[in-house]
């Protein structure tokens, strides 16, 4: 009987803390997707602000996605509609949780995963304080405890806010750059580390369970990209019956100048680059004819408003 009560007695320890924890979650989780509200990457959440289902295409991804693609100009061209959630050198475990977010109010039929993250190695440490941090978010958010306020307490979330360039990060600034052999072929592999093939796996299969279509995409970049590389995604894409696209050999389609079209000396691309890509993204998403134009749709207007704002900045690109 005393091994018994101590075991209850355990029991009843953690589901305490449990419960705790789970009522200190939702205290301390933002009630509003706005950075004065504490979220975190505030131009990737922007898409929990949407109309529920609105979202046909979601890219996922580090810094080269939201340098690389432009949702509005995949509306202007196409009238699909389209969110970049990448964030800054973004690990696969944040890859999964902006995933997941953004499946709980859109159903994308396209998923386009950067693959540069695929090569940012993943700690064993951290993709277990990422699940804990899934499970109970005042982890994440410990440090709002300056500004809760009694709407943390008693208010629901609600998520208004979303950004007129739906994630991507407009820059026009020249850097060329010089490293213009960065393809050689070769049969070298890249090997990816055991852990991020494993996060693949599982975006492909959450992709898979969702009716979602998975696409693997090498955007141009002279500084991450190179052959072992590619054959290291192409080897992963074929395992997993995944589609891969390599911008970095096809520049027959995109037509890269790296001497007008990167930011950064051929780190990332600036707009004039990024345009290129999108219109490459654009034409190969009209392909699929999984998507509907909704241009005509007055559901849709607000996506012309945002595109009216967005060429404000950006020009007739």
């Amino acid at each position: 009987m005393i091994y018994v009560r101590k075991i209850f007695s355990i029991l009843a320890f953690f589901l305490g803390l449990a419960v705790l924890l789970i009522g200190l979650s939702f205290v301390f989780m933002p009630k509003n997707n706005m950075s004065e509200f504490g979220m975190e990457e505030v131009s990737a959440n922007g898409i929990l602000g949407e109309k529920e289902n609105t979202i046909d295409v979601l890219v996922l991804g580090d810094s080269e996605s939201y340098s690389s693609i432009s949702p509005m100009e995949i509306w202007k061209e196409t009238g699909y509609t389209s969110y970049v959630c990448g964030t800054s050198a973004q690990h696969l475990n944040y890859t999964v949780t902006m995933l997941h977010r953004a499946f709980e109010k859109q159903a994308p039929k396209v998923v386009i995963l950067e693959t540069n993250a695929i090569y940012r190695e993943v700690t064993k440490s951290s993709a277990l304080k990422a699940k804990i941090t899934n499970y109970f978010s005042v982890f994440q958010y410990h440090d709002r405890w300056k500004s809760l306020g009694w709407h943390d307490f008693i208010g629901k979330t609600n998520f208004t806010w979303t950004d007129d360039y739906k994630g991507y990060r407009y820059n026009s600034s020249i850097a060329p750059g010089t490293k213009k052999d960065y393809m050689k072929e070769t049969d070298a592999i890249a090997e990816i580390p055991e852990l991020n093939v494993k996060y693949v796996e599982e975006i492909k299969a959450y992709c898979d369970e969702n009716g979602a279509k998975l696409l693997l995409l090498s955007t141009p970049s002279t500084i991450n990209w190179n052959y072992a590389r590619h054959n290291g995604i192409q080897n992963l894409a074929d395992e997993i019956d995944c589609e891969y696209i390599d911008l970095n050999i096809m520049n027959d389609k995109v037509q890269i100048d790296w001497n007008k079209d990167t930011r950064d000396k051929g780190d990332h691309l600036n707009h004039s680059g990024a345009v290129k890509v999108t219109r490459y993204i654009s034409e190969f998403l009209s392909e699929t004819e999984l998507l509907t134009d909704h241009r005509p749709d007055a559901e849709y207007a607000k996506w012309n408003n945002s595109l009216k704002n967005y060429g404000s900045v950006v020009g007739k690109s």
